[in-house]
């Protein structure tokens, strides 16, 4: 039976802890066959951890880091990130995990607990939203993905988190046990009426888009490049929750929200390296991404090629 161990640092959401044995639980309980062993290990050893919002409180876990030495899955929730180092048992038990073949999965501020080992660099990631800045200052070695949507690369698993590593779960559960269970538990797991509300949502926000609903806030993005823009100020610009903000940019542009942005960015970095002489950590700044370190993995994936490199090839003048 594999063993799926959840390292629990302090101020992680309630539903970070609970999600995994949710799914694995779920999917146990329906289909003959499907297995885990699932433990809530405290990294501090057994006992109590304390959890963060959205509902503080404490909860007491039967498992330590000893009871992950052998565990076939490790997932790292969100949890209280002050900026320390992580622990050098966590960080061990991370490398050690990674050498046997144990597929690891990070969520939200996980993840920046995960990129500590060095284990994530070289390799594509995402985070939070909020985060992602965090991660590429941090990890300058690490490719983040600022989707925040669902990033597998090798052994590794990383997302925003929003829902407590639940598509990390479901992904793990499809590699597994292949899509007709995953389908079967996802549809356990979620409220019809959930999903009806989410179709009618859906087809009103589609209707606003089409109709010019988001042209202020589309020409607003041009000219606002340089600000930090997380998806709860487009959101506020656009009058809208962050969920009705990226169906109707789906509608209206085929991309969420911080995928277009992010394709805004880049464009306008190319349009400036083509027409300036402006440094590369100018344009970095002037369109957002703070640091030419940030800057570089988005625009390799995109021209693949380095600022520098492609402004010698395509100087205008």
């Amino acid at each position: 039976m594999p063993v799926i161990a959840v390292l629990a640092l302090d101020g992680l959401p309630g539903h970070h802890l609970t999600t995994p044995g949710l799914v694995f639980g779920t999917a146990a309980r329906e289909h003959p066959g499907v297995a885990y062993d699932v433990r809530l290990c405290a990294v501090g050893g057994p006992g109590t951890v304390r959890l963060g919002p959205p509902a503080p409180a404490e909860a007491v876990l039967p498992y330590g880091l000893a009871d992950a030495a052998e565990a076939d899955v490790l997932l790292l929730p969100a949890h209280r990130d002050d900026g320390a180092d992580p622990a050098p048992a966590l960080l061990g038990t991370l490398r050690a995990a990674a050498a046997r073949g144990a597929r690891i999965g990070a969520s939200g501020t996980g993840v920046l607990t995960l990129a500590a080992t060095g284990l994530l660099d070289g390799r594509r990631a995402t985070t939070a939203w909020r985060h992602t800045g965090e991660l590429a200052r941090r990890h300058p070695r690490v490719a983040v993905d600022p989707g925040g949507t669902l990033v597998a690369d090798g052994p590794f698993r990383t997302s925003g988190g929003m829902f407590g590593g639940l598509d990390i779960c479901l992904g793990l559960l499809a590699e597994d046990h292949g899509e007709r269970i995953t389908d079967r538990t996802r549809r356990e797991l979620l409220s019809p009426l959930t999903v009806h509300a989410e179709r009618v949502a859906e087809t009103i926000d589609r209707t606003l888009a089409d109709s010019g609903g988001l042209d202020a806030t589309l020409q607003w993005l041009e000219t606002s490049l340089h600000l930090p823009l997380t998806p709860a100020r487009i959101a506020a610009h656009a009058g809208v929750s962050v969920s009705s903000l990226n169906r109707r940019f789906l509608a209206r542009t085929g991309l969420s929200a911080p995928r277009y942005l992010l394709g805004l960015r880049l464009q306008r970095v190319r349009d400036l390296l083509e027409r300036t002489d402006d440094p590369v950590e100018a344009i970095a700044a002037r369109t957002g991404f703070g640091s030419s370190a940030t800057l570089r993995p988005h625009f390799a994936r995109l021209t693949g090629t380095t600022p520098r490199a492609y402004r010698a090839r395509h100087r205008r003048g």
